[in-house]
């Protein structure tokens, strides 16, 4: 089988590129930049934006399937820049699918589609949708603008699905875990809340084989053809002892300096402010966004992803944690 893998050089793409490379396939990536990782791979690289919708039916063409991974994450940013990367963008994929009959259409959602800053305990998939006034940020309006069309696209030849990985992290993270220690360093990390809160995790190794197992089972007409599912470990965890678990591993004390729900979404929305109206460079150190993950339960059920494809993860999330200790040893020192 031949598939491309749109930003198959990012943390998660790569993973799926490994795993489909493993599985005897031909793998062509679509990303804006060169990663040497891809020729040790053996991997196809074409260069281009998503946003740029004669690369993307250039990149779609000859291939089977495709593996839509490319996005602009963060919780911060100009609308323009979420909305044309992360909705436009996979409005040109699905585009290029239909034009070069593709069959199949893998997306990478996330849970932070249905995000309404209530907490969420075992959900599952017939959870709506927000009025898109209740989205904190741009990119999970955009995320879920995106997964609307890549399930509204599924039939006339084109199967399609959704996946929805939450806080992935592993060796080789780029964005969670190297964000994490640097704070817990710069001594600016808070426990946020009451600390009992509970959320799903996902592997990067167990988040990739989701969408290899999804993708085996997808068809016109299959059980998982139309529809989004929640990807993450079977178990959720307290999310403040799961943080100082990985503190620790890397050799650096708990997080002992606290805040208050209510105090941090207070912060979050005057730092909003304050960057919008000074068009501040970076990132707000606390959003409202950012306070409501940190001190809300959010953790989700994978029955129907086990359901309809047998997500099985390859790997537990104590193997994933031994793993990334050299990362975390490294990145503490």
């Amino acid at each position: 089988m031949h598939a491309l893998v749109t930003g198959g050089g990012g943390f998660l793409g790569t993973y799926i590129v490994e795993q489909l490379i493993a599985r005897g396939d031909d793998v062509r990536v679509f990303c804006r930049r060169y990663y040497p990782r891809l020729d040790e791979l053996g991997a196809e690289w074409f260069a281009g934006d998503v946003r740029d919708a004669e690369a993307v039916e250039r990149a779609c063409e000859g291939v089977d399937v495709v593996f839509h991974a490319a996005a602009v994450p963060g919780i911060w940013g100009p609308w323009k820049l979420f909305h044309g990367v992360n909705s436009l963008g996979t409005l040109h994929v699905i585009e290029a699918c239909r034009r070069h009959h593709v069959s199949k259409l893998i997306y990478t959602s996330s849970p932070s589609v249905i995000y309404d800053g209530k907490p969420h305990e075992n959900v599952d998939e017939s959870y709506p949708y927000p009025d898109p006034r209740q989205f904190l940020c741009h990119y999970p309006h955009t995320k879920m603008l995106a997964e609307k069309a890549v399930l509204a696209a599924n039939g006339d030849g084109l199967a399609t699905t959704a996946l929805r990985p939450h806080l992935i992290w592993g060796p080789r993270d780029n964005h969670l875990i190297p964000q994490l220690i640097r704070r817990a360093k710069s001594g600016r990390l808070r426990r946020v809340g009451d600390g009992t809160n509970r959320v799903s995790t996902t592997y990067v190794e167990n988040a990739a084989i989701a969408h290899l197992q999804a993708e085996a089972a997808l068809g016109p007409g299959s059980a998982n053809a139309g529809k989004a599912y929640f990807i993450n470990e079977p178990e959720p965890v307290n999310l403040w002892d799961w943080i100082d678990d990985l503190l620790r591993r890397a050799g650096l004390p708990p997080v002992t300096k606290r805040l208050s729900a209510a105090a941090a979404w207070r912060v979050g929305a005057m730092l909003e402010a304050v960057y919008r109206c000074l068009f501040l460079p970076g990132e707000p150190p606390m959003t409202r966004f950012l306070a409501s993950q940190l001190s809300s339960s959010h953790y989700y059920s994978i029955a129907a992803a086990q359901r309809d494809f047998g997500y099985s993860p390859m790997m537990s999330a104590e193997d994933g944690l031994r793993r990334l200790e050299p990362e975390l040893a490294a990145a503490g020192r």
